[in-house]
């Protein structure tokens, strides 16, 4: 069994910084993709961003030069650096990663931290 772990949500004013992390605990897979997605009340669950094995990234255009994701492959731990964070920021955040497994591959989902963003 897989889990994602998230931590570093929290309550922070506009132009602030956070760091969200997410963990992948478990044995015999190896992780292809991991990223960041956030779900604002009310509406759908959007991508923040991606980061691939050959470390390629995608980010929305929203987050651009503004976030940053990394990961550490041997903690099987991604980051999210969020600077310059702005109201419409406010949203759970949901770590994904996309695992292969034996002859398979698996989506993930964290249980999602949430991040607002006020005065």
């Amino acid at each position: 069994q897989v889990q994602l772990v998230e931590s570093g949500g929290g309550l922070v004013q506009p132009g602030g910084s956070l760091r969200l992390s997410c963990a992948a605990s478990g044995s015999g897979f190896s992780i292809n993709v991991m990223g960041w997605y956030q779900q604002a009340p009310g509406k759908q669950r959007e991508l923040v961003a991606t980061l691939n094995n050959g470390g390629s990234t995608n980010y929305a255009d929203s987050v651009k030069g503004r976030f940053t994701i990394s990961r550490d492959n041997t903690k099987n731990t991604v980051y999210l650096q969020m600077n310059s964070l702005k109201p419409e920021d406010t949203a759970v955040y949901y770590c994904l990663a996309k695992i292969t497994k034996g002859a398979y591959d698996y989506l993930y989902w964290g249980q999602g931290t949430q991040v607002t963003v006020s005065s």
